[in-house]
C-alpha cells in the first residue's frame, strides 16, 4: 500500500493499522529529545516512515500526537510508524535494548547527531544495526547526560557561516548514510 500526501492525511487509522502489519521494517530507532518544533517533529514522523524505521521514540519536553501540527506535518504518518513517548532518553535506550534481547547476539549501537569535542565525521563512523540516532533540541541539541549514553557522536562538516543543519536534515543525512550501509549488508548475503 503506497498512498499520496491528500491519502495519508485523510485515511483511516483503523484502516491504515491493518497494513502496519505489512510494513518492512528496518534495524534503525529514531529517539527525538526535547525537540520544541511540532513542524519538525511531524517532519521526522515522514522520515521515519520513508526509512521503515522500526520505532520512534519522543523524550522529554515536547509535543505528542494527534498534535494538529504534528497531524499536519507529518501528513499523517504518525499514523503509521510506531511511537512510544517516554520521559527520558536513557528509558528509550532500555527499552530497545530489550526488545531486542530475545535477538542472539544483537547489541544496540546508540548514535548522537551532535556537535561535540568528542565527535566524528559521520562518514567514519562503523555503524552496525540496530541502531539508535538521537536528535536534540533545535537550540541546545542534545543533552550533555544524553551523549554520554551514546556509543558514537556524529557530526555533520558545516562549512558555512551557519553552525548547525535543521534536525529534520540532520536524521535524515545520517540516516540515509545508514540506509546505505544496510543495503549493502543485505546485497551481500
Amino acid at each position: 500500500m503506497k498512498l499520496n500526501a491528500k491519502e495519508m492525511r485523510t485515511v483511516d487509522e483503523n484502516v491504515v493499522k491493518a497494513q502496519i502489519n505489512n510494513i518492512k521494517r528496518h534495524p534503525i530507532y529514531f529517539i527525538l529529545e526535547n525537540v520544541y518544533d511540532t513542524y519538525n517533529v511531524g517532519g521526522l514522523f515522514r522520515l521515519a516512515d520513508a526509512l521503515g524505521v522500526s520505532k520512534m521514540y519522543l523524550c522529554g519536553e515536547m509535543e505528542i500526537p494527534p498534535n494538529p501540527k504534528i497531524k499536519k506535518a507529518s501528513i499523517g504518518t504518525y499514523k503509521v510508524v510506531p511511537w512510544e513517548y517516554k520521559k527520558t532518553v536513557k528509558e528509550a535506550i532500555d527499552n530497545i535494548k530489550y526488545q531486542i534481547s530475545n535477538v542472539k547476539c544483537q547489541k544496540l549501537s546508540v548514535v548522537a547527531i551532535e556537535q561535540d569535542k568528542k565527535s566524528i565525521p559521520y562518514t567514519q563512523i562503523q555503524y552496525s544495526f540496530p541502531v539508535a540516532l538521537i536528535v536534540g533540541n533545535e537550540t541546545y541539541g542534545v543533552l550533555p547526560e544524553t551523549i554520554l549514553l551514546s556509543d558514537y557522536i556524529a557530526e555533520i562538516p558545516m562549512w558555512g557561516i551557519n553552525k548547525s543543519l535543521n534536525v529534520i536534515v540532520s536524521a535524515a543525512i545520517v540516516s540515509y548514510r545508514i540506509m546505505d550501509k544496510l543495503v549493502l549488508m543485505s546485497n551481500d548475503k
